[in-house]
């Protein structure tokens, strides 16, 4: 009876988070697996069924595989370095000899948790023909760009890439600092006394014991990375040609500016889902593996 009850209480505690989950995540999830094999137009209402029509529109769509090689470069270009420089700081900021330290946590986090739509203001005003970032290039002796970082096809992508390496390598780095002080400082002591220097320190007990923290920044690194909309969106509009469109800024452009192309939209999402759920199990694998 008593055990009854005690479920019932759990079921009752967790029915709010239950009926968010339900309304808000699963059924929008069922719903639009169906919108994407239809044709719906959202001025209407009305749904045609087309089956995988819209999969295999897709699948011949010059736009689709442009949007999807902008996302995978971007996503293979900043979580490595973005993972890179966050542990580097956080290796450095975990240091009992440095200075200021909480000052320069805050100071590396504070980019993190700043509106992004501010941020990607900023930067467009730096990227710009007379911004700072193109007359510190030409101080420096090079030539720059004629028309702004943003402007050019082949620096604009390159250009968001490193503005979210800088915004997000501060939180990653408050991460891995949690995930180094729960290593025993025995370890390192013990280390210490039988020889080995801090750089093998480094890569014999903080790294291994990472693992866990590694896998999870990651993974929720590339999920973020993939899913990259409100920089390309607030900064270059998916241009100069194309160059900076990507998969969600597709998916956006095709479900609210084209009133019959809902379903197609709802296809490129579920393309997406599918192919972050692919590169979440194959970083686990092989991260567990190692």
């Amino acid at each position: 009876m008593n055990n009854a009850k005690s479920k019932l209480n759990t079921l009752i505690m967790l029915l709010p988070w239950l009926l968010t989950f339900l309304v808000f995540w699963f059924y929008p999830l069922l719903y639009s697996a169906y919108m994407s094999m239809t044709e719906y137009n959202t001025l209407t209402g009305e749904a045609f069924w087309v089956g995988l029509d819209n999969y295999k529109n897709m699948l011949s769509d010059e736009l689709f595989w442009k949007a999807l090689t902008n996302t995978s470069i971007f996503t293979l270009g900043s979580v490595p370095i973005t993972t890179a420089l966050a542990i580097f700081m956080a290796n450095v900021l975990n240091k009992k000899f440095i200075r200021l330290k909480d000052f320069f946590r805050a100071a590396y986090f504070m980019p993190s948790v700043t509106a992004l739509v501010v941020i990607a203001l900023i930067f467009t005003n730096l990227y710009s023909i007379d911004g700072y970032v193109n007359s510190l290039v030409q101080m420096l002796g090079f030539s720059g760009t004629e028309r702004g970082w943003l402007a050019e096809p082949s620096t604009s992508l390159m250009s968001i890439m490193a503005m979210d390496i800088w915004m997000a390598s501060g939180y990653y780095m408050v991460l891995f600092l949690a995930g180094m002080q729960t290593i025993s400082n025995d370890l390192y002591e013990a280390a210490e006394l039988s020889g080995a220097s801090p750089m093998r320190q480094f890569w014999e007990i903080t790294f291994p014991l990472l693992r866990p923290t590694l896998m999870f920044v990651l993974i929720i690194n590339s999920i973020k990375s993939f899913q990259v909309f409100v920089e390309v969106f607030v900064m270059t509009k998916g241009g100069p040609l194309h160059s900076t469109t990507t998969l969600v800024y597709q998916v956006y452009e095709n479900a609210f500016k084209e009133s019959d192309l809902m379903g197609y939209a709802s296809a490129i999402a579920y393309t997406l889902f599918m192919i972050l759920i692919v590169f979440s199990l194959i970083q686990m694998k092989v991260l567990r593996e190692k």
